[in-house]
């Protein structure tokens, strides 16, 4: 069945039960013959076959979340047995969006591989909401996001910002592309406000803001050492600081392989208690 299950997440994610065939290296007959047994085994039909592909019937939507867990649970099995008790070998998938990537995780990713030079580190930076999606899927063992679930790690802080000595009733905002968190929170708690450009970095908004062309949120971790130099001031107002709690995620320490174990430790250690607290 287990098999079944994987060419069914095929047929999801490529759409059609020819393109499925191809991603599995499989015939399309054998591999409609699986999903055909893993239909009687069920005793219900799981997709509707169209001119436009493969869709989901309701059953086939009820049973996708349980079939990733079951696929994504025995390649963490496989994973956890090769590598049990071992530091000198394997590797550790996290990932988060820009502002983890860039300036929460980095110093504790190299500590760890200075610890644990064997140990390959896989980082992948993308929107917060692509990164659970992706963990779901099993690409990887820890997201840092802004999630419900998983531990307290650390609590972010979105602040409004300028180049000093300008009027900030005159400047536009300088925001993120659409699908990160930050764009949310500015959608959430600033609707409706003039937009001057839409970027995709830390450092181009940034730049863009130093450069007096607009006010931007920002997270504070990200524009510290701005504030210090006094290249961007931080503006009052009452919408700010907005508080963005932020999460390990991952599947629960017992099912972490050593070498995960080993990183969430290092993770929590350096985090600032009274961050911490905060993000609880």
């Amino acid at each position: 069945m287990l098999e079944s299950m994987r060419h069914f997440l095929l047929v999801v994610e490529q759409g059609t039960f020819t393109a499925a065939a191809r991603h599995a290296h499989v015939s399309q007959p054998a591999l409609t013959a699986s999903i055909r047994r893993l239909e009687q085994q069920l005793d219900a039909r799981l997709f509707d076959r169209g001119r436009l592909g493969a869709s989901l019937t309701e059953a086939g939507r009820a049973l996708m979340p349980h079939a990733r867990a079951a696929v994504v649970a025995v390649a963490e099995a496989h994973r956890a047995v090769e590598m049990l008790g071992r530091l000198d070998a394997g590797e550790v998938r996290i990932g988060g969006g820009q502002t983890a990537c860039t300036y929460l995780l980095p110093p504790v990713l190299s500590a760890f591989r200075r610890r644990h030079p064997r140990v390959a580190l896989r980082l992948r930076e993308m929107p917060e909401e692509r990164a659970v999606d992706a963990f779901e899927a099993g690409e990887l063992d820890m997201v840092v996001a802004g999630d419900r679930r998983g531990e307290a790690y650390v609590e972010d802080r979105v602040v409004l910002v300028a180049a000093p000595g300008l009027d900030p009733s005159s400047l536009a905002f300088i925001a993120f592309a659409p699908g990160s968190a930050v764009r949310a929170l500015m959608d959430r708690h600033f609707p409706g406000v003039p937009v001057a450009m839409e970027l995709g970095s830390i450092s181009t908004v940034k730049g863009s803001v130093r450069a007096g062309l607009g006010q931007a949120l920002i997270s504070r971790t990200a524009v510290a050492t701005d504030l210090e130099l006094g290249r961007l001031v931080e503006l009052r107002d009452a919408r700010t600081p907005i508080r963005r709690p932020l999460r390990l995620v991952h599947r629960g320490v017992d099912r972490l392989a050593p070498a995960a174990a080993a990183l969430r430790t290092m993770l929590l250690a350096a985090a600032p208690e009274s961050a911490r607290r905060r993000g609880r």
